[in-house]
């Protein structure tokens, strides 16, 4: 595995991936000790690093699910190569995906598909915020309907999901004895039971199971307190039981900061925190602050998890 190179997709060729990928390669670029692969659609000069093309985009939305596509299959083939150690994703458009005939939900989904993962974490990750803490937050369900997400929430979801977390925490972020904050399902965590059964019947279980492997956890603790204690240094990172708790308060301290790391992939795989933007691109006013901490941060948890040698100058 070449511990000091990234592949990074430019993601849909109409959005302000393109833009973005090239703005925060050019403010990155005298801090790469080995050149950047860049893949997307024929005809981008990323100004940095080494292009590697997947063929024309004709327009519409088929032609741009397929090249995005075709540049994160291209991206996931140079890792499991060895030729890179980390990806880095510019956004896609869903539907653009469904038009080209793919039916992965999102990016996690199909990385998990294409690197033969069995389980994978969406964990959205900032290492700096204006309240000084780091934020990362485990989302253990991610893209799914609010009223399917009690049944979701299992002992063995929890379980598995905490310690996808402790191990990424561990390995790719170098803590050796990680403190993770489980945020309960219910307000106030139930209070004992009087607005739902969950975090006695499921969650206090997970946690018992949890220690007893040797996991630093506590839990579960109420949501509108969870997050403000992170931010304070309790926990190095969160697990929210659903989507929007989870997301509400991370871009809420962090938006245009915030990274997304897909945990459980043989690969480092990072992406900004936002999506396409169609409205802003080709305008000159996208900001590509969170493309540039995520090309960082993939840099640096892959420096992490497979060498010594340092990526950054």
């Amino acid at each position: 595995m070449s511990a000091g190179r990234l592949a990074v997709t430019l993601g849909d060729p109409r959005g302000i991936g393109p833009e973005i990928v090239k703005r925060a390669l050019q403010g990155l670029r005298d801090r790469f000790s080995q050149p950047v692969r860049v893949i997307g659609p024929d005809g981008f000069d990323p100004g940095a690093g080494v292009y590697d093309s997947v063929g024309p985009f004709v327009g519409g939305e088929a032609s741009a699910g397929a090249v995005a596509v075709r540049a994160i299959e291209r991206a996931v083939e140079l890792a499991s190569e060895g030729a890179v150690s980390g990806i880095v994703t510019g956004p896609i458009h869903k539907p653009s995906l469904r038009a080209a005939g793919y039916r992965d939900p999102g990016h996690t989904e199909m990385l998990q598909r294409l690197a033969g993962a069995s389980e994978v974490g969406m964990l959205m990750a900032a290492e700096e915020t204006p309240r000084r803490g780091a934020l990362r937050v485990l989302l253990a369900t991610t893209h799914v309907a609010l009223r399917e997400v009690p049944d979701l929430v299992t002992h063995p979801k929890l379980v598995t999901q905490t310690t996808l977390l402790h191990q990424a925490l561990q390995t790719d972020w170098g803590i050796a004895r990680p403190r993770i904050g489980l945020s309960a399902l219910n307000p106030h965590a139930s209070d004992s039971g009087l607005f739902g059964s969950e975090e006695g019947e499921v969650f206090a279980p997970a946690v018992e199971q949890l220690r007893r492997s040797g996991i630093v956890v506590e839990g579960p603790l109420s949501a509108d307190t969870v997050f403000g204690r992170a931010l304070r240094g309790d926990f190095d990172a969160v697990v929210a039981p659903y989507h929007d708790v989870g997301m509400a308060a991370f871009k809420t301290v962090t938006f245009g900061r915030g990274v997304n790391v897909t945990l459980g992939l043989p690969f480092v795989r990072t992406s900004p925190d936002h999506g396409t933007a169609f409205d802003l691109a080709g305008r000159g006013l996208a900001d590509s602050s969170s493309m540039e901490a995520a090309i960082r941060l993939a840099g640096r948890l892959a420096e992490n998890r497979f060498d010594t040698l340092r990526i950054w100058a």
